[in-house]
């Protein structure tokens, strides 16, 4: 996809990360969305998100916090965290988006393999990737999709992850022009 100029989307890691996947995520970021990546340190700490009945943190308070925060010049922020993500009809997800809004958070703490701070390589890096983009996706006004195999299915578990491809189906990839063309962006 080419590049839109004038607009970014911010990757705002939470946390101690890895550089290789940071980067890793914004090469798919701007092969799929066709967006050039900055890293912004726009959330410190989650402890307002921290629900101790649950011993989780509610996404969506991530997500409205984000939001207050991000910079005019940016299109999107997608938020990387390592803490356990709620919101209340789930007991747990990988991450969350404000359809069709400007802010997405993913969890690492899910996709490794049930080791939160351990950094697995392989799957690790395209599990978070895969949700990464999920999670834009939405912001995008993507939806769930019914093909097992387009980065917009829901899934479940782990498994249901590893067996996505790296790629938005036919229909989505649609989809997603279109909403792009229809914002201006």
């Amino acid at each position: 996809m080419t590049s839109r100029p004038g607009h970014s989307i911010a990757i705002v890691p939470v946390g101690s990360f890895d550089l290789e996947l940071i980067e890793f995520i914004s090469e798919q970021i701007k092969q799929v969305f066709g967006f050039s990546c900055e890293i912004l340190p726009l959330l410190n700490d989650l402890a307002f998100a921290f629900d101790s009945n649950r011993k989780q943190y509610h996404s969506t308070k991530i997500l409205e916090r984000l939001a207050d925060k991000i910079p005019p010049h940016v299109a999107k922020a997608l938020a990387i965290v390592q803490v356990d993500l709620f919101i209340p009809i789930l007991t747990h997800v990988y991450g969350e988006a404000q359809l069709g809004g400007k802010v997405c958070a993913v969890s690492t703490f899910r996709l490794n393999e049930g080791h939160p701070h351990l950094n697995i390589r392989e799957p690790y890096l395209s599990r978070i990737m895969k949700e990464a983009i999920h999670e834009l996706g939405h912001t995008f006004t993507l939806r769930h999709c019914k093909d097992h195999n387009c980065l917009m299915h829901y899934c479940r578990n782990e498994t249901d992850v590893d067996r996505k491809t790296e790629e938005l189906c036919r229909y989505c990839k649609i989809l997603l022009e279109d909403e792009l063309k229809k914002s201006g962006m």
